[in-house]
């Protein structure tokens, strides 16, 4: 049994799975534990293969900050804090800016730091079993791995004070309805659906899926002039490439084999994308 409380897998399909494995602590961070998450972050960003997977171990995501790691140092205790602060920081930021399609999937308590990782994915897949809840304030601290600004992108300013000024827990169900995640299954459904999400990206076109990931993260911080000629770039370029090509031609093939057009259109099926 391992006993690192962070692990790389890396899977045949290329899915590669960044497994937190302390479930007896709630893969709580403390410094050894947000240093390994750093370490394992960056393993990833080096060869992220064709789709990530965020997986914890156990019945919870992640607990947060370990608050027993947090008291009782004294004049150390700040320091401590932005050590394991800086070290989570740093994987939220890898991660956030993996070109391949990262997955997430949570389970019981993210708390604290751990709701922070878990939005670091580009799709989010909750068990029934979730809880979110920020927690910073009823413990006299401030929100870290990001979820301030991730909160605010997501939800608006309204909801993200509301969840991080009033420490209000979300279910999974009320994360799908507030678009915090991207869908709910049962418990025992999870682990299957999150690696079947992250093996169908995986396997789909890799140059398309990085494009698009490109222009979602970018889309953010330009105007709508400079993103829609953005978007025309980037899928005249895509649409000029082999992989494109054969995929189009693939496409329509496979629909036009034995049909005439009037068939395809009272079918509903589609003769472009624009």
């Amino acid at each position: 049994m391992s006993t690192q409380p962070v692990r790389v897998v890396r899977h045949p399909d290329t899915v590669v799975e960044l497994l937190l494995d302390d479930p007896g602590r709630g893969n709580a961070l403390d410094l050894p534990t947000a240093e390994a998450l750093r370490d394992a972050a960056a393993q990833v960003a080096a060869d992220p293969g064709g789709a990530v997977l965020l997986r914890a171990a156990g019945g919870n995501f992640c607990v947060g900050g370990d608050l027993r790691a947090f008291t009782g140092l004294g004049a150390d205790t700040g320091p401590y804090v932005q050590a394991v602060a800086d070290a989570a920081h740093q994987a939220v930021q890898a991660l956030h800016e993996l070109p391949v399609p990262v997955v997430s999937a949570v389970r019981g308590a993210a708390a604290g730091g751990g709701i922070g990782l878990a939005l670091a994915g580009d799709i989010v897949v909750a068990a029934r079993s979730a809880r979110f809840r920020l927690a910073y304030t009823a413990i006299g601290l401030t929100p870290d791995c990001g979820a301030s600004w991730i909160l605010q992108h997501l939800l608006g300013p309204r909801r993200a004070a509301d969840l991080i000024l009033t420490n209000r827990v979300l279910t999974g169900e009320d994360a799908e309805r507030w678009g915090l995640v991207s869908r709910v299954v049962a418990d025992d459904e999870l682990d299957e659906t999150a690696y079947r999400t992250a093996a169908d990206l995986a396997a789909g076109s890799g140059t398309a899926l990085r494009a698009a990931k490109e222009l979602l993260r970018a889309a953010g911080e330009a105007s709508l002039a400079k993103h829609l000629a953005e978007e025309a770039r980037s899928i005249a370029t895509l649409a000029g490439g082999a992989e494109a090509q054969a995929a189009m031609t693939s496409f329509l093939a496979a629909r036009s084999r034995g049909r005439g057009p009037a068939e395809r259109t009272a079918a509903g099926e589609p003769q472009s994308v624009s």
